[in-house]
């Protein structure tokens, strides 16, 4: 497979080009991925009858391949980069295609266990790629409309289901085929017309922890924790509580996409123009309210639609979490982003192995309690991100590094 530089590569056709990967992998991941999360809920309680300690059973046991995520160190040894990525981005759509084939508690574990390797495995490898691949001053801008990218392409899958679920009578077995079946097709594309791309700073391929990452690392250890309570509870929470089918989970879903191909764009602006700190804050401190009113629904009884404006917001604060990568990408040496990438996705993973299942039990007793648990989180977020300075670079980590400069490492 021939091999082109990275700064070679601008001579090469448009389609041909490292950008063009890294939107046909924005587009092939979430056909798959979000499909199966659109569906997930409808399909465990339709066909399996899971309750709430069993969905927070599922989501622990989706999170141990992220945690282990720090394994992609070992295989970057005898694979490279960019090969690995599309391989995992592989698995994720054939295990997303047979889901429906595995009707029962076991089987669902075990098939969610195997597109969540690929899953988390493929993310590691396209945050770290990202950034290796995109210059800082154009990164937040690039990521935002690679998000808007995803988030367009799933739009039509969304849109199909949303108008065909009841008219045509799809099943779970034939939409997930179909999706999962697309993501394997982009990604075997992608695997053998692109060139591999060499970056000029070769990556480290052992462990990386540096003292002066910490507050990354707490950052990514906080939103690990506050994004599973999001994503195993809020759409959970909606068709349980308000008994919304299949197609009305995926309107909802259908509407947050809309909202991030409009919004992602404008926050990566958002976030080149007044920084990652500010950006960060105002992330946080939103999601502090939005779980707050998560649990006054239950608290109050608000209805319906409070709560789906809800669930909208929340999608859109969490777009801004780019800020969190670049923010990495300006303090970072050069050479540390593939073995950071894993260490900091195993940190974000590290709540998510244990916090769904313990969470489900206590969602059986108050699922009030949950949200506001979600929110004390969010608020120890908007702590920390105070620490980040106006300009981060290396030498200038955290607000507290002119107090405490460490030595070279």
């Amino acid at each position: 497979m021939k091999t082109v530089r990275l700064e070679d590569a601008a001579s090469l056709p448009v389609w041909r080009r490292p950008i063009a990967l890294l939107v046909l992998t924005a587009i092939a991941m979430p056909i798959a991925f979000s499909t199966w999360s659109a569906l997930l809920n409808n399909f465990v309680i339709e066909v399996a009858d899971f309750d709430g300690a069993d969905i927070g059973l599922l989501h622990s046991v989706r999170e141990i391949p992220g945690f282990f995520a720090i394994g992609v160190i070992g295989l970057l040894l005898f694979i490279r980069e960019q090969v690995l990525g599309l391989v995992t981005l592989a698995l994720l759509g054939a295990a997303t295609a047979v889901t429906a084939w595995f009707p029962s508690l076991g089987g669902i574990l075990m098939i969610t266990m195997l597109s969540s390797i690929g899953f988390h495995y493929y993310e590691t490898v396209n945050q770290s790629l990202q950034l290796q691949w995109i210059a800082k001053d154009r990164a937040p801008q690039m990521l935002g409309w690679l998000a808007a990218v995803g988030s367009a392409a799933t739009l039509v899958i969304y849109v199909v289901i949303v108008l065909s679920w009841d008219r045509l009578g799809l099943t779970y077995n034939l939409v997930y085929l179909v999706t999962g079946g697309i993501t394997v097709a982009i990604a075997a594309y992608c695997l053998f017309a692109f060139p591999q791309f060499e970056t000029p700073n070769p990556q480290r391929r052992q462990i990386v922890l540096r003292k002066r990452y910490w507050l990354y690392y707490a950052l990514q250890f906080l939103a690990g924790a506050r994004r599973q309570i999001f994503v195993v509870f809020a759409g959970f929470m909606m068709v349980e509580r308000f008994g919304f089918e299949v197609h009305q989970v995926t309107a909802l879903f259908l509407i947050n996409l809309v909202a991030n191909m409009i919004f992602a764009p404008l926050m990566g602006r958002a976030v080149h123009r007044f920084g990652e700190r500010n950006a960060l804050i105002f992330e946080y401190a939103g999601l502090a309210l939005v779980f707050l009113a998560y649990g006054g629904i239950y608290m109050f009884g608000w209805g319906v639609v409070l709560a789906s404006a809800l669930y909208v917001l929340d999608h859109l604060l969490f777009a801004l979490a780019l800020a969190l990568k670049t923010y990495f990408q300006k303090i970072a040496d050069p050479q540390d982003i593939a073995p950071t990438a894993a260490v900091a996705f195993t940190i974000n993973h590290i709540a998510a192995v244990f916090l769904p299942v313990l969470l489900g039990l206590l969602w059986l007793a108050s699922p009030a309690a949950v949200f506001t648990l979600a929110a004390a989180i969010a608020l120890c977020s908007l702590g920390l991100s105070l620490l980040i300075p106006r300009h981060p670079e290396p030498g200038n980590e955290t607000r507290l590094s002119r107090f405490t400069a460490a030595p070279a490492e």
